[in-house]
This record gives C-alpha cells, sequence and structure tokens, in this order.
C-alpha cells in the first residue's frame, strides 16, 4: 500500500465508501489542534488528538513517547475505526502530525493506513469541500497491538549513530547547538548526521518526488540498504521523516523520545557542531 494519498483519490475512494479518515491537525505552537479542527475539516472525519492520545505524557521518555495501548484503543475506537478499515489521516499542510499519526497506527498493528499528501490544505485546493460538523461515529472495534514495527529506544539509538544512520531531522542550528528553544541542552547524539525535514518538502507542503528524497538522503549516507534511524526534538517530526523515506523506498526506524529523551540524563554525551565525518 502507498503510503501517500492524493486529494482527488482520496475524495473518490471517500465517494465510494472505502476509507475512514481521522483529522489529526496540531501545531507545536500557537492555535491548538482541536481549534484548528473545529474552524474546518474534512466531512466525517473525527478528530484524534496527538497529545492524549498518539503520545504518552511527558517524562523521561521524551515529551511525545509512545501512548498507552489502552488509551490508544479506546481513542481509536471512539472515532469510529475497525479492524478492517483502511484509514487516511491528514493534518493542515505539511503532515507532520499526520506522519505520526501513520507510524503509531502502524505500531498499533494496523497496517492499512495512508497520509493525505498536502493535508487540509491540499484538499482545499482542489476545491473540495469542508465543514465544522463534528461526526458521531459508531464505536468501533480495532485491537491494538503494540510494537508492531520496530522502535528506537535510547540504547538503539546510540548503537544506530554508531553502526548506521542516524538522522537528526531538526533545523541545521538546533543540530549544531548554535541554539535550543525547548530543551534543557543543545546539540546533538553523538554520530548522528542531520537531514533536516524541511528539505524533502515542497513549498506546497507536500512530500519531494520520490527520487529527489533518494538523491537528498543519499548526500548524508542513507539509501535503501542502510540500517536507518530517526530523531527529533521529541519524536513527531521523526515519524514525518520516516514517512518521507518510506516514500522513497527506504525503512526507517524512529527514535520516539528523540532528544528530549536523551538529554533527560545529564550523564549522557552530547555533540555539538557539523556532520562527523
Amino acid at each position: 500500500m502507498d503510503a501517500l494519498v492524493t486529494a482527488a483519490d482520496l475524495h473518490a475512494a471517500l465517494e465510494r465508501d472505502e476509507v475512514r479518515v481521522l483529522d489529526v491537525q496540531y501545531a507545536m505552537t500557537g492555535t491548538p489542534g482541536r481549534e484548528l479542527y473545529a474552524r474546518a475539516h474534512l466531512p466525517g472525519a473525527p478528530f484524534l488528538d496527538l497529545d492524549t492520545a498518539l503520545a504518552g505524557p511527558p517524562g523521561p521518555g521524551g515529551r511525545h513517547p509512545l501512548p498507552d495501548p489502552a488509551v490508544l484503543q479506546e481513542a481509536l475506537r471512539g472515532c469510529g475505526v475497525r479492524e478492517d478499515d483502511t484509514v487516511v489521516v491528514y493534518d493542515q499542510r505539511t503532515s507532520l502530525s499526520a506522519g505520526r499519526a501513520w507510524w503509531v497506527l502502524r505500531w498499533a498493528g494496523h497496517p492499512a493506513v495512508r497520509v493525505l499528501d498536502g493535508g487540509l490544505a491540499a484538499w482545499e485546493r482542489a476545491g473540495l469541500p469542508v465543514t465544522a460538523e463534528v461526526p458521531e461515529p459508531e464505536p468501533g472495534d480495532v485491537v491494538v497491538r503494540g510494537g508492531s514495527v520496530p522502535v528506537l529506544d535510547t540504547e538503539a539509538a546510540a548503537r544506530m549513530a554508531r553502526g548506521g544512520v542516524l538522522l537528526d531531522v531538526r533545523a541545521a542550528e538546533r543540530y549544531r547547538g548554535e541554539t535550543e528553544p525547548i530543551d534543557p541542552v543543545a546539540g546533538h547524539v553523538p554520530g548522528a548526521v542531520n537531514l533536516p525535514m524541511t528539505d524533502l518538502l515542497a513549498d506546497d507542503g507536500t512530500f519531494l518526488p520520490p527520487g529527489e528524497i533518494r538523491r537528498r538522503a543519499a548526500q548524508v549516507g542513507v539509501h535503501r540498504d542502510t540500517p536507518v534511524g530517526t530523531s527529533c526534538g521529541s519524536g513527531v517530526t521523526a515519524a514525518q521523516m520516516a514517512l518521507a523515506l518510506r516514500t522513497a523506498g527506504i525503512d526507517a526506524v524512529p527514535y520516539v523520545g528523540s532528544w528530549s529523551a536523551w538529554v533527560a540524563d545529564p550523564g549522557r554525551p552530547v555533540a555539538t557542531g557539523a556532520d562527523p565525518g
């Protein structure tokens, strides 16, 4: 199954009643996702909250650790998700939170999940309708089976940085440790290399073509047979990068805790400056 779907193809699938759509609009700062949802969303799409359903409470495992399977299952069932559903998730534009939802649903054992490329913005550009009406779906029966795809913990991320490629997908200045607006320590995991997620997005928020993603990934040592992990600030953009690489035929494993988990232990080493080697 392709990881992405266009607005036109999603509209056709909805007309045939072939998919279930979930709104996962989210912003790291600024307007909360629920408010964005209340303004406009796809008809029939319930809201799934990243902070409460697609992540657990902040702590030593980072700002967005793995969700409790029971909590996630209750949220998905509340959205009407059934075991045999093909699910399409979307956010405002860049697939930041949609990438996290795509990865978490696969981790939960629901592989039939796709992302609306370009999100709500692409849907509206296509002239398709939006609504503020909140649906009331029948409860679903999906069963969450956590651990259905691999995940990197902190020790595994350190090993990936030594024996594979650990991609730090934050902005270059955060990677180099020149600034850190959120976490208490600036820098990156020793051995990690930098490929900002923004480098793989077009101006309209859609992903670059697969060949261009492969080209840019190859520049930092990532190829189809390379063991790859992804890391960011708290594990959200790391999942977005895993989605981007999947569109180019490259499998990657997110470090869910990412930098926020790495620096939770002040004894862990910190690197600064440009890419190693």
